[in-house]
């Protein structure tokens, strides 16, 4: 199973500088992904952009979006460009892991109705491959990704979302929670891959909360009720599943891996590129 390490551009007050290091640090250290997660009405850095950055002072790790909300976003040709751009300047390394979203005011901020956003996704989807391939509303828009396509990851734990993923995509990534539960979900998402006609396997992924080292415990309650507060009690929930001791992240992973995920997201509550040593040194040596 492919371990893969999250940059931590939704920590408040995390600088330039750290975010480059992580990055560098992290395709050091033999990370299979980089990824970022999406929001636009909280303290944290453009994802589009900060991997754009990630992809200037990597050469290795597989850039993803994990998960980037289209959805808000008003123009689907700008988007298109947008990631184009940036498999080009990563070298064919992104993939592209979608979901509709559940924050309501990331979508008022940016004058996008809410209410029709899954609707808007799947007519995205087609259209940002349409405008790879130059047949898009607007043809000659560039440039062409490397391969002539970017693979699509899909998220999203709802019967629409995971429909959706099924049919679009290379996989699914599931938010998270023990492995046990995650087996049934990758039975579950199969199940609807064969419905769909499609050939090959599905690729599966899940993204894991991880605060190791001294105070692991506090840092992750104080980011992720922070992050997670308009989900109320629910955020109180979600930090106390934050892997906190190496041993239990060890254990974790080999869970993951024999209830068939390919690929584990770390989302580390820290910006200090220090903890992927830590990491690494639990889940990769």
């Amino acid at each position: 199973m492919d371990i893969g390490v999250c940059l931590p551009i939704g920590v408040p007050g995390a600088s330039g500088g750290q975010l480059i290091e992580f990055a560098r640090r992290a395709d050091a250290l033999g990370f299979s992904s980089l990824t970022v997660t999406d929001r636009v009405v909280y303290d944290s850095y453009d994802s589009l952009v900060a991997l754009s950055a990630a992809a200037a002072v990597t050469t290795r790790i597989k850039l993803v979006t994990a998960i980037l909300l289209p959805a808000y976003r008003p123009s689907v040709v700008e988007l298109a460009k947008q990631l184009a751009s940036l498999d080009r300047l990563s070298e064919g390394r992104l993939v592209i892991g979608v979901s509709a979203g559940m924050r309501e005011d990331d979508y008022a901020a940016t004058g996008t109705d809410f209410s029709t956003r899954g609707h808007r996704l799947d007519t995205m989807l087609q259209e940002l491959r349409e405008v790879w391939a130059g047949k898009g509303p607007t043809p000659g828009v560039g440039p062409r990704p490397v391969n002539g396509d970017i693979p699509l990851w899909g998220g999203g734990h709802s019967p629409a979302g995971l429909r959706r993923a099924a049919r679009h995509a290379i996989g699914w990534i599931s938010p998270g929670g023990p492995p046990q539960r995650f087996a049934d979900q990758v039975a579950g998402f199969r199940a609807l891959w064969d419905e769909e006609g499609r050939s090959g396997s599905p690729r599966m992924g899940a993204n894991c909360y991880v605060a190791l080292g001294p105070g692991g415990a506090e840092h992750a309650r104080e980011h992720m009720l922070s992050y997670y507060a308009y989900m109320g009690q629910l955020a109180e929930h979600l930090a106390k599943g934050a892997v906190t001791e190496a041993d239990t992240l060890r254990a974790l992973v080999e869970g993951y891996a024999a209830a068939g995920c390919d690929e584990l997201f770390l989302l580390p509550v820290t910006a200090d590129p220090g903890h992927l040593d830590l990491l690494a040194d639990a889940v990769l040596r």
